[in-house]
């Protein structure tokens, strides 16, 4: 997994960068697929934002933050990153699982 942390108008302290990569880390415990990920962190006005931009086997994830404080909307961001990676691995191991498969249907229609 590459990861790759910019900051616009802020600058990436190694607190900073540490605790990205600990909430980036627990992404890949539920899905080890991951590709690359680029986190984007910024300040305008008071307004403190985090951005992702995931990329799986097969599909890219844009995940966006926006809180009062640095670390929040970090938190934040981690939530509904680790929320769409595991819908994304939902949906791709879900295949023919109700059904049981194409043998089964073939079976059950002679």
């Amino acid at each position: 997994m590459n990861l790759t942390i910019t900051g616009h108008h802020l600058e990436i302290t190694p607190a900073i960068r540490g605790y990205v990569e600990d909430k980036m880390a627990r992404v890949t415990r539920h899905f080890d697929q991951v590709i690359d990920v680029s986190v984007i962190l910024a300040v305008e006005k008071l307004k403190h934002k985090a951005e992702v931009n995931l990329h799986l086997s097969g599909k890219d994830i844009f995940v966006e933050a926006i809180d009062a404080d640095m670390y929040a909307a970090i938190d934040s961001l981690a939530d509904k990153l680790d929320r769409q990676v595991l819908k994304h691995k939902e949906k791709t191991g879900d295949v023919h699982r109700e059904s049981g498969g194409v043998k089964r249907q073939s079976a059950d229609l002679g």
